[in-house]
């Protein structure tokens, strides 16, 4: 399939586009090669609280406005034919107009050591276990925490990314997916986000519950008000 006269691509169906995904996939499938399709079993993207906060984060990116609306209607049409996230990087493979995927990689900046320790700090009296965490059913202070502009969610000069497509524009439609099936995933897979963003999870829940042990020991010999003296004891039970 090519380009028209004018140098665009043709227009093709979101039906049309996830039946050659699917075909696609069992393909590669058949001749070894397993991918990581994106499939969203309905328009919505995510449901839960870490797929929609990055959904949220990405769409204050105003500038791309036009191009994310794009990108919507290629995950929504199960584009994504292949997503893979680890430290710092996801590269993925996206179904566009031609027969052959676009490869994309998504080069994402690793929360510095002083904002990771910032955000470990206000953690210590509030996440109770990894459970929570996971499930975002944490206090809301520290949902705001996590997501606002010096939170852990990235900002978009934190965003670094690239496309095999002819696109010139900075994001292209299937960067854009990319970024929106990331939210899906996260929305099934929550621990993926820490993963990305380089942050031990396990040392982030146990380092909250150490620093909560810490400072129960050290105020263990401090006498507060609700302490009854030896005094007080003797005149209230006249011993």
């Amino acid at each position: 399939m090519g380009y028209d006269y004018y140098g665009f691509a043709p227009y093709v169906s979101v039906e049309e586009l996830k039946a050659r995904a699917a075909l696609l996939v069992k393909k590669e499938s058949l001749n070894g090669n397993i991918l990581n399709p994106v499939i969203l079993e309905s328009r919505v993207i995510a449901k839960n609280w870490w797929g929609k906060t990055w959904i949220s984060n990405l769409e204050s990116y105003a500038d791309y406005k036009t191009r994310l609306e794009r990108g919507r209607r290629y995950v929504r049409a199960n584009c994504v034919v292949d997503l893979r996230i680890k430290g710092g990087l996801v590269e993925a493979l996206v179904l566009g107009s031609q027969k052959k995927p676009y490869s994309v990689g998504i080069k994402i900046d690793m929360l510095d050591e002083e904002k990771y320790e910032s955000i470990a700090l206000h953690c210590s009296n509030k996440i109770q276990n990894l459970e929570s965490l996971v499930n975002g059913t944490f206090p809301e202070d520290l949902k705001n925490l996590f997501s606002n502009k010096n939170g852990i969610f990235p900002t978009m000069s934190e965003i670094h990314f690239g496309c095999s497509c002819p696109d010139w524009a900075d994001m292209c439609k299937h960067v854009a997916a990319v970024l929106y099936a990331i939210g899906a995933k996260f929305d099934k897979e929550p621990l993926l986000f820490f993963t990305l963003r380089g942050i031990d999870v396990q040392k982030l829940v146990g380092g909250a519950i150490q620093n909560k042990l810490n400072l129960m020991l050290q105020n263990a010999d401090k006498k507060t008000s609700r302490i009854i003296s030896d005094e007080s004891m003797t005149k209230l039970f006249g011993l």
